[in-house]
């Protein structure tokens, strides 16, 4: 069995490292906290040069919920562009409508803008209405696979949800979970879904490499941590699943 792991990661640095560690495919993302948010373009054009692996951008001009105005579609129409511009392989994209239904019309234009390219519907999808009206509506867009963690905070907990789409996927769309995927949970998932695509951050911190620390700063954590991905964690995602 051929499983692909996907890690989402928020600078070039957890990239680099996420690479390392024999990652399949990088979900390019800024502001992880966040759930993702499209990243700079010189991030994703110094990412392409550098590293010879999938490389799909999510496309969301901000955090917060996945009803976007007209100025904000306008946005992500322009992202994708630069994306199919700088040469990468995919786009992460996702939008509902206020009832909770998935906005049919703008996500279709933006895979459409997209292609060739290839494009995942991400975790709006875990906020959607109803999953199997979406399952059918976002294959029919022509999607390749849906990122969920079966309309729960945690895959774990939405593990049910997550084998039944699979099944009604029925090859037609890849069913990727994601939200907590861990070394030791990632076999569990597998055996349990019929999934073969994972999706997992492994969001870590490190100390800032900064000799000066600032006395008016020397309690704020944050401001001297950064991003950080450890590229052992990566294998032993992919080494859990043998």
């Amino acid at each position: 069995m051929k499983y692909i792991i996907e890690i989402a990661t928020s600078d070039f640095a957890t990239t680099k490292a996420a690479v390392a560690g024999g990652a399949d495919r990088i979900e390019l993302c800024a502001n992880l906290a966040e759930g993702g948010t499209t990243p700079s373009y010189g991030t994703i054009k110094k990412c392409r040069a550098a590293f010879d692996v999938l490389i799909y951008p999510i496309i969301r001009p901000r955090g917060g919920d996945f009803l976007f105005t007209e100025e904000e579609f306008e946005i992500m129409l322009k992202d994708v562009q630069l994306c199919k511009d700088l040469g990468c392989d995919g786009v992460v994209i996702g939008m509902l409508q206020a009832d909770g239904t998935i906005d049919i019309p703008r996500n279709a234009k933006l895979v459409e803008a997209a292609y060739p390219l290839g494009v995942t519907f991400h975790r709006a999808f875990d906020r959607c209405k109803d999953p199997f009206d979406a399952l059918e509506q976002i294959i029919e867009m022509g999607c390749e696979r849906i990122l969920t963690s079966g309309q729960m905070p945690s895959v774990t907990d939405g593990l049910d949800l997550v084998a039944a789409l699979n099944k009604k996927a029925n090859d037609r769309i890849t069913i990727m979970p994601g939200s907590g995927v861990r070394k030791e949970n990632i076999k569990m998932l597998a055996a349990k879904t019929g999934c073969i695509e994972f999706h997992s951050s492994l969001r870590g911190k490190e100390k800032s490499k900064m000799e000066f620390i600032h006395p008016g700063f020397k309690g704020s954590e944050e401001s001297y941590m950064n991003n950080a991905i450890d590229a052992e964690e990566v294998k032993a995602l992919r080494a859990a699943l043998k």
